[in-house]
């Protein structure tokens, strides 16, 4: 077997520029090659991944059958209404249901008749907003202590002039 020799060496004398740094640290051929082998593996995987891809696009395609040219679209086949993937009259059903929202914030009309609850315009239900404020919203417990509510207003019977909107919101 071969011995463990402990070879000293000299220590270098620094006054020498070039024995004060060590020549045999790094091999920078070594270090050139693994940089291209990485480049190269790396552009190779790129290439490998697109014809994996491409394999499976082909793999996927093969089942269907290609639609003619002219083929129109079978209004049977297609889900109901509102279709958001085939839709000849787009401009006119968003404007149909434009309408019916707009219809919805600037009208009267009954959510629930037995419970009272009313629907009313939108500019109206802000006028009263900003005439009567917005009511507190009650604390927790664990968080801070209830801030002090105002005295409520005594309820007063509507006018036959007020709006049912406003019914509703003396009756809360």
């Amino acid at each position: 077997m071969a011995e463990n020799k402990i070879t000293r060496h000299p220590l270098p004398d620094l006054s020498i520029p070039e024995m004060r740094h060590e020549h045999a640290d790094v091999n920078v051929w070594a270090i050139g090659k693994v940089a291209i082998a990485l480049i190269l593996v790396t552009i190779a995987s790129v290439f490998l991944m697109f014809g994996v891809f491409r394999y499976f696009e082909l793999r996927e395609n093969a089942g269907q059958e290609p639609r003619p040219a002219g083929a129109s679209i079978n209004a049977g086949k297609l889900p109901p209404e509102p279709n958001i993937i085939y839709n000849e009259n787009e401009a006119g059903n968003l404007q149909q249901i434009r309408r019916g929202e707009e219809q919805l914030l600037n009208s009267y009309s009954w959510v629930d008749r037995q419970h009272g609850v009313v629907r009313i315009p939108i500019g109206r239900a802000i006028d009263l907003l900003t005439e009567r404020g917005i009511p507190p919203r009650p604390q927790s417990e664990a968080g801070v202590a209830p801030r002090a509510q105002p005295e409520p207003s005594p309820q007063q019977e509507p006018s036959p002039q007020q709006e049912p909107g406003a019914q509703q919101d003396q009756a809360k």
